[in-house]
């Protein structure tokens, strides 16, 4: 992912007490806190892919992220997160 790609945030302030610096400031700490998140290596050791063809349930990042990136699915296979 591209650092500097832009995106939509929906930002709920409680309070009208905030400066425009401040509230850029946490944008831009959401930012870089999502890019991280959304890595593809931590997206795969955060998830888990449950395979009810074979039951069984993948928890390797590997073969989590093979099933992520291939472009066709397979019935019964689901990528689910570990929380």
């Amino acid at each position: 992912m591209n650092r500097n790609k832009r995106r939509d945030l929906l930002v709920l302030l409680n309070n009208d007490h905030r400066s425009k610096e401040a509230i850029d400031h946490e944008v831009e700490w959401l930012h870089e806190v999502l890019y991280h998140v959304e890595e593809l290596e931590n997206f795969c050791k955060a998830h888990e892919l449950i395979d009810l063809n074979r039951y069984k349930v993948y928890t390797q990042s590997g073969r989590v992220k093979k099933a992520v990136m291939r472009k066709d699915f397979v019935a019964f296979e689901f990528i689910s997160n570990k929380n």
